[in-house]
């Protein structure tokens, strides 16, 4: 993000925005931007929600979430002042029209005060069952009219399944372009996933192995020690393939998988990614029990605390039927990829927090060395690690030191924060200034969204005819059920996660 990128007049909407997606990500988000400069010169927040507030009770629970989330670590009074006096509360019904031609109001009257046409950026920090609502009295009170100037930004889920999104991208659609549409994923902008598109395109010593002839297996990992906290009604009618399959691993696949691109304009990165969608080969229902596991947590042991298991957590039914694990087996039907198996695991109270993407790469053709020098031996792999360790590693074979050939795992490490000597952007941050950019690279389009909903599909129909007799199958603090390990080839392995351990963790700094 760069200050002198000076943004034009901005008006940010937020439905929801006494909510807590406001409190604790996009508000701390746009202070941080705030303090970095990298705000519009003329900008207003507009807070819409149904409770009774006055901006200045708004303002104070507001600086509560920047105090406690920002990247800025405590917000000087002076600093929160200045940034507060651009925050605004509205008061009103998602349903009703007034609410609407209030806020076209208030930007008329912003426009006029600053002498300069505004991008209108409405976002909905609203449950989903708004998002079929919001964009329609947006048409209706002329909001969406200008497609220059005004974007609307949608969060997960999109859809419950393949008919509900393509409903809810039909309303969109109806109301707003394409090209105005932001559908978020938060994943997408941080600063290691990113990364993947420089590391695979700007390194000419990795981008000719990244295919069939040298790739044995790919195995992408975004697991999580808690459970589902406070968010177990919600969890109860999503489950872990629709909170984080369907959304998160398919886009790392994408960038992953995906082809070079011949430009790095947003519209030919998503045509690549919606090729690999494409590309992945269909699971068929009397296919779904060999390719997918599913898991549910009981109770367990993480961190060397007892913890419930799911269908003791809040809001959970005690006869839950919803799966918090998930294993898959993928292959890419492409000239790149044909053969190679594409490993994706997710699940909560697992061993560990984890997210990564690891390349395991084919042996060497003949082994020359003795049996004896290689009993240690290990594949080498490329390990892309997203988060908490923001960094890669390469793991390969060295002599082990001393008179005889003994060869073991060493390990080479890239630290993203090392190596930069900053603390990356939150994702929230990224992404809300790319809305503010009007780049739509890190967004997903409808044609992504409905390529994965069309390949899942058949797991969510053989689950909902075929209930899991055996939940819960894996213990709280393990790496979920034990027949995941059966999607694996002969040689293959779920990897552990990866510790980096760079100069900033040596020196007791916060990486």
């Amino acid at each position: 993000m760069n200050a002198k990128d000076q943004l034009e007049p901005t008006v940010f909407v937020i439905f929801g925005g006494a909510g807590d997606l406001a409190w604790r990500k996009l508000m701390p988000a746009l202070f941080d931007l705030s303090q970095d400069r990298s705000m519009p010169a003329h900008f207003s927040i507009i807070a819409v929600d149904r409770v009774d507030l006055t901006d200045e009770k708004l303002r104070r629970r507001l600086h509560d979430g920047v105090r406690k989330f920002s990247r800025q670590g405590m917000a000087k009074t002076t600093a929160w002042g200045e940034f507060a006096r651009h925050i605004r509360y509205q008061q009103g019904d998602f349903k009703k029209l007034q609410t609407y031609t209030t806020l076209a109001g208030e930007c008329a009257r912003l426009e006029k005060e600053w002498g300069a046409k505004v991008h209108r950026i409405f976002y909905m920090a609203t449950p989903p069952s708004m998002f079929g609502e919001i964009p329609k009295y947006l048409g209706k009170a002329g909001l969406a009219r200008d497609r220059q100037w005004a974007r609307i930004v949608v969060e997960k889920p999109i859809g419950y399944d393949l008919e509900s999104a393509r409903a809810l991208n039909a309303v969109l659609a109806a109301n707003f372009e394409e090209s105005q549409i932001f559908r978020i994923d938060h994943y997408l902008g941080k600063e290691t996933v990113q990364n993947i598109l420089a590391f695979r395109f700007a390194n000419p010593l990795f981008e000719p192995l990244w295919n069939r002839r040298y790739v044995d297996c790919v195995t992408i990992t975004a697991v999580e020690a808690v459970g589902v906290e406070h968010r177990g009604g919600y969890y109860e009618h999503a489950g872990a393939l629709r909170d984080m399959v369907q959304n998160h691993l398919m886009q790392l696949l994408c960038l992953v998988a995906m082809e070079p691109m011949v430009s790095f304009e947003a519209d030919e990165i998503r045509n690549k990614k919606a090729d690999v969608l494409h590309a992945v080969r269909p699971i068929h229902r009397d296919a779904v029990h060999q390719c997918v596991v599913r898991g549910q947590y009981g109770p367990g042991w993480v961190g060397g605390k007892k913890v419930p298991g799911y269908r003791e957590e809040a809001g959970v039914s005690p006869n839950s039927e919803t799966e918090t694990f998930v294993a898959l087996r993928l292959f890419l039907d492409n000239w790149r990829w044909q053969g190679v198996p594409f490993y994706l695991r997710t699940g909560k109270r697992l061993a560990r927090h984890a997210s990564e993407i690891t390349i395991q790469f084919r042996g060497v053709p003949h082994q020359s060395f003795p049996t004896e020098s290689t009993l240690d031996w290990q594949s080498s792999r490329l390990v892309m690690s997203i988060q908490p360790d923001e960094g890669i590693v390469l793991r390969f074979q060295a002599k082990h030191p001393g008179p005889k050939m003994h060869l073991r795992s060493v390990e080479m490490q890239f630290n993203y924060q090392d190596a930069f000597a900053t603390r990356s952007p939150e994702a929230y941050e990224t992404l809300l200034w790319d809305v503010m950019k009007n780049d739509a690279t890190l967004f997903m389009r409808a044609d992504q969204v409905e390529a994965a909903w069309r390949l899942l599909m058949p797991v969510l129909d053989v689950w909902a005819a075929a209930p899991p007799s055996d939940f819960p199958n894996y213990a709280a603090g393990t790496w979920g059920p034990e027949n995941a390990q059966g999607l694996l080839a002969e040689g293959h392995s779920w990897p552990l996660p990866t510790a980096l351990v760079g100069q900033c963790k040596k020196r007791g700094k916060n990486s």
